[in-house]
């Protein structure tokens, strides 16, 4: 069973949110007709408490860019972004929400952030990602969604690590870009860890 994973197509990461990724929107038209082809879709969702530790507001005397070590593992600070129940957090408009087997939150934990969508930046706790697809026999992920660089690169490195079959689609995806370059980057390090980067016509099931 295959199933579509749309990682964070959320409005704080659109080109007019708190966290942009240049032309995020772009990607609403090509999430929506992937989730036709598909029986299970699952969308993750950045939701954040206002005290996250991975915003800088938070963090007395730094900036957005800086870098600290939170929850253990080194983290980049981020502005206020994906704040439950804001506007931000909320999927884009124009997404087809109602498509979506099931949501997975994400980055509930004030202490830690979770790029991916299966655990924390620790791999401490599961957000129960995984057990949901192994319900439905799933054993091959399609991923597309924001950001390139972040949540979609972990979500897949994370799925390939725990066996599952990954193609990410790249021109459903689009990159936060803290240093130019980091779009192409993730995808090589998808690709080395043996995620299929396609377009989203190439894609068979």
């Amino acid at each position: 069973m295959h199933a579509l994973l749309v990682v964070d197509i959320q409005n704080d990461f659109m080109p007019f949110g708190a966290l942009p990724t240049a032309q995020g929107d772009e990607v609403v038209p090509v999430a929506n007709e992937l989730m036709t082809r598909f029986e299970v879709v699952v969308a993750t969702q950045d939701w954040h408490p206002a005290d996250h530790g991975s915003f800088a507001v938070n963090q007395p005397g730094h900036v957005p860019g800086d870098f600290i070590e939170l929850g253990g593992v080194e983290q980049v600070l981020w502005p206020p972004h994906s704040v439950q129940n804001t506007p931000g957090a909320s999927f884009h408009s124009g997404l087809d929400v109602a498509r979506f087997s099931h949501v997975v939150r994400k980055g509930t934990d004030p202490g830690i952030d979770s790029y991916s969508g299966f655990f924390d930046n620790h791999h401490l706790k599961p957000t129960g990602l995984d057990a949901l697809l192994r319900e439905h026999d799933v054993s091959a992920i399609v991923i597309c969604g924001l950001a390139t660089d972040y949540c979609v690169k972990y979500s897949a490195l994370d799925a390939r690590q725990l066996g599952y079959e990954v193609s990410v689609v790249e021109d459903g995806c689009r990159a936060v870009n803290l240093t130019a370059g980091d779009d192409a980057r993730a995808f090589d390090d998808m690709r080395a860890m043996g995620c299929h980067i396609i377009r989203s016509s190439q894609l068979r099931l």
